[in-house]
């Protein structure tokens, strides 16, 4: 009986210790506003990542409560210094995390500069359904009504959500949970600073409360075919922005200067100024692979619109931005450079 009661009670015990059992969630700090500090709570100015990964932990308390927390420092630069080494370092780190029994998900703090780009990047290159949730802030740490620190609380939350397995990286900011294909900054100094125009975002998270109202069609992280364990490199991909009165100078610059694939961001619906068109149609003929999107902010770049795209040996972009299609045509390029097969990459991911 004695040894009865002994086995129950430790049955008891072993189940309430794996019912209490904590998520462990990996805080990979990069920089940027969210680790600013300034001089003053009552002005704009400040320094980037000026704070380390610790003291941005410590400054949520709360989220110790949900997961068994660690920290790492990955870079502490302003994102608008972020660069494809950064790139590659913080999404082999991701990538050897998410392979271990003992990490269930991945929040990354970063700038809100680039953090869409970057977010897309490891959108295209980890292989893993685990949660990796991008945060940021626009207002530093130092800021009175700073956003930091319930941003963090909240992504700790999405990362630990069930729900979250599977949906490919994702932003949260200011109460919602973007993907990282559709999201942009769409205003310089707001907290509410980025949307997802074409699709809306994914769901929201309200004081930790997650729910998910869709998902993301576009092949990402576990079923991508790009891989960052044999990425070493990025081809050099240039972005030309077009306008009235328009010239080829800046398209011959970037072919001089190497450029393996140019993303032209076009009037309308892609389109290009006479001159640039005809100097972009000469780079086609020397190797260079051309892609057409758009300067809009929204919509779909369509091929054989009113650019005869067979002529000039043009791709279109599908509905990604400019700075999202370099780095899709980078990664593409690490694999072909044939046309064919590179536009049919803008049609899956």
């Amino acid at each position: 009986m004695k040894k009865l009661l002994k086995s129950v009670a430790l049955f008891a015990f072993v189940g309430t210790s794996v019912l209490l059992a904590k998520p462990n969630i990996t805080i990979l700090a990069t920089g940027g506003t969210i680790a600013g500090a300034g001089e003053s709570s009552i002005k704009s100015s400040y320094s980037a990542g000026a704070v380390t990964v610790d003291k941005l932990i410590s400054a949520v308390p709360s989220i110790k409560d949900l997961a068994n927390i660690k920290g790492e420092q990955i870079s502490n630069i302003g994102s608008q210094e972020m660069n494809d080494k950064v790139w590659i370092k913080l999404a082999k780190r991701v990538n050897t995390l998410l392979k271990k029994d003992d990490v269930d998900g991945v929040v990354i703090t970063h700038g809100t500069d680039t953090m869409e780009s970057t977010s897309y990047f490891l959108n295209l290159t980890v292989k893993s359904k685990k949660p990796i949730v991008f945060v940021g802030a626009m207002r530093s740490g130092s800021s009175m009504s700073a956003d930091g620190p319930m941003n963090i609380y909240n992504a700790v939350n999405v990362a630990i959500d069930k729900q979250s397995i599977g949906k490919g990286v994702v932003v949260v900011m200011n109460d919602e949970i973007h993907s990282a294909r559709e999201v942009t900054k769409v205003n310089t100094s707001n907290v509410n600073a980025f949307a997802s125009p074409n699709t809306g975002k994914l769901g929201t998270v309200y004081y930790g409360n997650v729910h998910y109202y869709m998902n993301s069609t576009r092949k990402h992280t576990y079923n991508s075919e790009f891989d960052i364990e044999k990425i070493d490199s990025l081809p050099r991909v240039d972005i030309l922005y077009a306008h009235a009165n328009d010239s080829d100078i800046f398209a011959n610059a970037a072919v001089k200067a190497g450029a393996k694939g140019i993303i032209h961001a076009g009037m309308g619906n892609g389109n290009l100024y006479p001159s640039t068109q005809e100097a972009l149609g000469k780079a086609v003929k020397k190797g260079v692979v051309v892609a057409r999107t758009s300067r809009v902010g929204s919509g779909r770049t369509n091929l054989h619109g009113e650019v005869n795209d067979e002529k000039y040996g043009f791709i279109a972009t599908d509905n990604l931005n400019a700075q999202k299609a370099r780095i899709l045509l980078m990664l593409g390029l690490t694999k072909t450079n044939d046309k064919k097969q590179l536009q049919e990459l803008f049609f899956q991911y």
